[in-house]
């Protein structure tokens, strides 16, 4: 009786705990799901508002408050009729510009429209104050210009504010048309890959639960100010949580499924998958958290955001992968794998498969696989000094037509480029002529200094302030290069004290910080990421040679995105933040891969030796990490369809590269590696003695 109670509670709490799991999951969709529509709304797209306080554009924005009482974002409007402006051009815009005082955070009366020298446009600068939404300043703006206007007049919003709110429209996507299309892709490979319609259900909602979890979690810390969060971690996120999920539930799957064939309790099966594979998963996931915190060490601080957010979206991913995925699987069994289910007894599929021939093949000639495998790699990487990654313009950010970029065009054809986005110079007042003599540097259009209602130089203790109007559009490239003249020049002013801030500045500033970064966070990586391998593989030298084929990977990715971003996308070029965010994440995940294949090879090592493991190791693992690889490769590749330059590149160069760290590294390169050094690349541990 005791014992047939004792069975009874056993297998009570054996269906207990995965029913308590999916309820409790259930109740985290419900109550987090929301969030990720609410990501928005705490996002900051403006790149000067993620600098460090030391940098001279930030120190200059400081200093340039005690001269205003006011911050504002300028809003451009250029009207333009190319025959030349009418008297009706000109009194329309002056209409507009006595209403546009009437909206939130303009304030005072406007000057009136300025017309270009040749007559065949006019400007107003439209001051808009930061505190009261400027995205919607400028759409109203936009309104009420659309409304009256004389025909054949082009009349566009451009400037900063506009610049912002077209970004803002363009992240507008993120959580519509990019989860549609990621979510998509990923359920049309599941089912290709499983032929299952239930399967991909399954694996779907565990990545749906785990981006409720990792959006509530994110929404509350950065409403609270613990961390930062822009447009482009938003959608970084949203993508890493699906591929994840996924992957590390195609490893659970793939063993859960292998169990099946050897059982028929379901639940047993399952246990018996959960501990095969919590390891690789966990220690996955372990590596690519402490690859993306690695970005803490960022002076940026949109970069030190996306380090959490990431870590935050990969927790999310292994916990819901770990729980509430082996708790509907047991609860479905074999019904899961419908109409394909696994038979006890029924041989498993990868013994006799493409991947045993894979594994025959590498095992066959493992030098000569390694080494022409490296060749196609270097040949990749030879591209790599064409990769043109020193910054771009913020216009260049968009990769389809925006109003604000269009009237930039417009803006710079009729009037000088910069004007509406000057430089800022705050300088000791008693050298203040000397500076604005030395800011007169070649690509300065106009140079003048702040005065107070007497005519005279305004000081705010003992400083005073020029404005220096750029010949070029403030966020182009001529720009940034006067800027960084005028800095020298003013700079060397002695006695003033001279510091240049403003829009172009902060740019300038930002592609600084960011080749800082990428020289300090790229080592750090590799250290953290050796350190997880040598633990987990106890080993030192397969560590050192997994490490040495991903960042192979990683600049032969990199040379051959440098040829079609050059010569078949035409892209004007990169931010120095896309080789730093490519390679964080292709070093990161192309070591998940070598993860997942190693640990098993270990694993077959230690029954059977070093040559037989790495062959055993590649057949059993061959199919599932491949379809792994292959569904993070889509779901990074769906951030192209928000038309941000920046998302384009990083989904290029992470789908691209996790291929090619699938289909190459891992499948050829590694195992051949592994067989051709045999027992040693287990050194210094005992287990190349048992091989």
């Amino acid at each position: 009786m005791n014992a047939n109670g004792t069975t009874g509670r056993r297998r009570i709490l054996r269906w207990l705990l995965p029913a308590l799991l999916i309820v409790g999951w259930l109740v985290v969709g419900g109550v987090g799901g929301p969030f990720a529509g609410k990501l928005t709304e705490v996002a900051e797209n403006d790149n000067s508002a993620f600098l460090p306080e030391t940098s001279e554009s930030t120190r200059v924005a400081e200093l340039e408050r005690t001269f205003t009482d006011d911050e504002s974002v300028p809003a451009v409007v250029v009207a333009e009729r190319t025959p030349g402006v009418t008297r009706a051009d000109q009194r329309f815009l002056a209409e507009k510009s006595a209403a546009f005082t009437a909206l939130p955070g303009v304030a005072g009366e406007l000057p009136p429209p300025v017309p270009s020298d040749d007559g065949r446009a006019l400007q107003l600068v439209v001051p808009i104050a930061a505190d009261t939404a400027p995205d919607a300043a400028v759409e109203k703006l936009r309104e009420m210009l659309a409304s009256d206007r004389p025909g054949g007049l082009t009349v566009l919003v451009t400037g900063p504010a506009a610049l912002g709110a077209d970004l803002g429209e363009a992240f507008g996507g993120i959580d519509g048309l990019l989860l549609l299309v990621a979510g998509s892709v990923v359920a049309l490979i599941l089912v290709l890959v499983y032929r299952s319609p239930l399967l991909p259900v399954l694996v779907l909602l565990s990545g749906v639960f785990a981006l409720g979890l990792a959006s509530l979690v994110v929404y509350l810390l950065t409403d609270n100010g613990v961390i930062d969060l822009d447009g482009q971690s938003q959608g970084i996120l949203f993508i890493l949580v699906f591929g994840a999920a996924t992957d590390y539930a195609l490893l659970l799957v793939s063993r859960y499924r292998e169990q099946l064939r050897d059982t028929d309790d379901r639940l047993a099966a399952m246990a018996s998958a959960w501990k095969a594979t919590i390891e690789p998963i966990a220690a996955s996931a372990g590596t690519v958290i402490l690859g993306v915190l690695c970005l803490l060490f960022s002076d940026l601080r949109s970069n030190q955001g996306l380090g959490p957010v990431a870590a935050i979206g990969i927790g999310s991913a292994l916990f819901a992968a770990t729980t509430f995925l082996p708790a509907v699987l047991a609860v479905f069994g074999r019904s899961a794998f419908w109409p394909y289910r696994p038979k006890v007894g029924s041989p498993h599929p990868e013994e006799s498969g493409l991947w045993r021939r894979i594994a025959a093949r590498v095992g066959s000639s493992p030098r000569l696989i390694w080494v022409a495998t490296t060749l196609v790699l270097l040949v990749g990487t030879a591209f790599l000094p064409q990769l043109r990654a020193s910054g771009t313009a913020e216009s260049d950010v968009f990769l389809n037509d925006v109003d604000s970029v269009a009237g930039q065009e417009v803006l710079s054809e009729h009037f000088v480029a910069g004007s509406g986005s000057p430089a800022v110079i705050i300088a000791d007042a008693g050298r203040i002529d000397d500076v604005a003599a030395a800011a007169r540097v070649d690509g300065v259009a106009e140079v003048s200094i702040t005065t107070g209602p007497d005519g005279e130089p305004r000081t705010e203790d003992g400083a005073a302030r020029i404005e220096a109007t750029l010949s070029d559009p403030a966020d182009s490239g001529s720009a940034v290069a006067t800027v960084e003249r005028l800095r020298e020049a003013v700079h060397a002013v002695p006695g003033a004290d001279a510091k240049v801030g403003g829009r172009t500045a902060a740019q300038l500033d930002t592609q600084n910080v960011s080749e800082r970064d990428r020289n300090l966070i790229m080592p750090i990586v590799l250290g953290v990421i050796f350190v997880v391998l040598a633990l987990l593989l106890r080993s030192l030298l397969a560590p050192l040679l997994l490490i040495a084929t991903v960042v192979l990977s990683f600049a032969a990715t990199m040379g051959v995105s440098a040829l079609v971003f050059n010569h078949v996308l035409d892209f004007p070029g990169a931010d120095p933040v896309v080789p730093l965010f490519g390679f964080v994440f292709l070093v990161a995940l192309g070591i998940d891969y070598n993860i997942f294949l190693m640990t098993r090879v270990r694993e077959e090592t230690l029954r059977q030796g070093t040559r037989a493991g790495v062959l055993r190791g590649l057949t059993v693992t061959g199919g599932v990490i491949t379809s792994a690889g292959v569904v993070l490769a889509a779901t990074f590749a769906a951030l192209a369809v928000l038309p941000i330059l920046f998302l384009a590149q990083i989904a290029f160069i992470v789908a691209f590269g996790v291929l090619l760290d699938t289909l190459i590294v891992r499948s050829l390169l590694v195992p051949a590696l592994a067989i051709d050094l045999g027992g040693r690349i287990w050194w210094p541990s005992r287990l190349r003695e048992r091989s």
